[in-house]
């Protein structure tokens, strides 16, 4: 007897990507238990570090007072006006508490912002960058929208170009996507980039922009961030996304929040119909975090600085190995063209491999991020939020592993 057939799913579900950090992830634990040895792990983009303790004990007091119930779909009156407080110490920008709405996690309101601007299957594009946060392209395929990555090249420090953005926009572009410091590159757009992407957009005004900043508060070099929404008429048709996870060491916490005076009450609309509201209790400890002591995470950028340091002199000095210095976030990514022929590899992803299985580390090839870019060679990611000692360790098994093939070669 022919086993019964279940009812048929639909193609946009079967066919939906993912993050392939949590991929490389189960991979890497399954090979670690095989094996009994610990493996280095820099696949994924989550600080070591503990939630701060006030923001720990505000979620504590939370659960005692009774913060038990729903919530506003679009986020608790306090928090709303804590980000909006936020925004305007971080980025210079106003905002009314109604302006903001809160979501479980930053992620869900890549969709959102989607689902409000776009038509479905009307053929209205999205940008985006690439390498990019997987998420962009696949979100736009579920939307019912049509991808259009950005390439971002190794010799415009990952940044785009601006021409080539100038050439992508046409009449049914509705999103332009930026990310700035950027995942996975680590790159940051500088203040007159930001300049020339605004004037591009003065000749499309039904094009809105969706900036994730939620690595903005992690910049290197004395940098000062700049957002897109400070440049003159943009901050209107600009959607600001920031979040908890990165900045607070909260990821697990799962707050999110984003800006826009004309999409917040939709974005809200939007919750009500998914997850009802945002978890009552994280929302009180984000509020603690936006407006208590921010020495834990200037602290932990720090750290993350120089990590970074290490991190990028040591891949430098790896064979066949180059890396430029990233700007922000806790990224470096690497051009391992040459090391791949040294070692055998036929790309980054069969790269990434060799390095996980034959050295025991862990890392994201650059297919994770989309399709490579044309002729910019082999890349791989390495998230530095791990430990000093485990960044040492896993940059001497790296270096070994590639030597040890030069020397069968000699």
């Amino acid at each position: 007897m022919e086993p019964l057939k279940h009812p048929e799913i639909s193609k946009r579900i079967t066919e939906l990507k993912t993050e392939n950090a949590f991929v490389v992830g189960v991979e890497t634990a399954a090979y670690e238990k095989e094996t009994g040895k610990k493996v280095m792990k820099f696949y994924i983009g989550q600080p070591d570090f503990p939630t701060p303790k006030n923001i720990q004990l505000a979620a504590i007091k939370a659960v005692v007072d009774g913060k038990h119930g729903y919530t506003p779909s679009a986020g608790i009156p306090e928090l709303r006006q804590a980000v909006a407080d936020y925004l305007q110490g971080t980025r210079g920008l106003s905002y009314e508490a109604g302006d903001i709405a809160i979501a479980n996690g930053a992620k869900p309101f890549i969709g959102y912002a989607i689902q409000c601007v776009t038509e479905y299957g009307k053929g209205h594009e999205v940008l985006f960058p690439n390498p990019g946060f997987p998420i962009y392209e696949s979100q736009t395929l579920l939307n019912g929208a049509v991808p259009r990555p950005l390439m971002l090249y190794e010799k415009n420090k990952y940044n785009f170009d601006i021409d080539d953005l100038g050439r992508q926009m046409n009449k049914n572009t509705r999103l332009l996507i930026i990310n700035s410091p950027q995942n996975p590159t680590g790159g940051v757009l500088s203040k007159l980039e930001l300049f020339a992407i605004a004037k591009i957009l003065k000749k499309w005004p039904d094009v809105w922009v969706f900036s994730d900043e939620v690595y903005s508060q992690i910049v290197y070099d004395g940098r000062r961030f700049n957002s897109i929404a400070t440049i003159p008429d943009m901050q209107d048709r600009t959607i600001i996304l920031d979040g908890a996870s990165k900045t607070y060491a909260m990821t697990g916490w799962r707050i999110g929040y984003a800006a826009n005076k004309h999409l917040a009450k939709h974005f809200g609309t939007l919750i009500t119909n998914t997850t009802s509201c945002p978890d009552h209790i994280a929302q009180w400890a984000t509020v603690e975090a936006l407006n208590g002591s921010q020495d834990a995470p200037e602290e932990m950028a720090w750290i993350f600085e120089e990590r970074r340091n290490v991190i990028v002199d040591g891949l430098n000095e790896i064979p066949g190995v180059t890396c430029l210095v990233p700007g922000g976030a806790f990224y470096a990514y690497p051009n391992v063209t040459e090391a791949c022929k040294i070692v055998g590899a036929k790309n980054s992803e069969d790269f990434r491999k060799k390095l996980l299985y034959e050295a025991f580390v862990s890392v994201t090839a650059d297919t994770h991020f989309g399709p490579q870019v044309p002729g910019d060679g082999e890349h791989i990611r390495f998230s530095y939020a791990a430990s000093m000692e485990d960044i040492v360790e896993g940059l001497k098994r790296m270096k070994e592993w590639i030597e040890g093939y030069q020397s069968k070669k000699e």
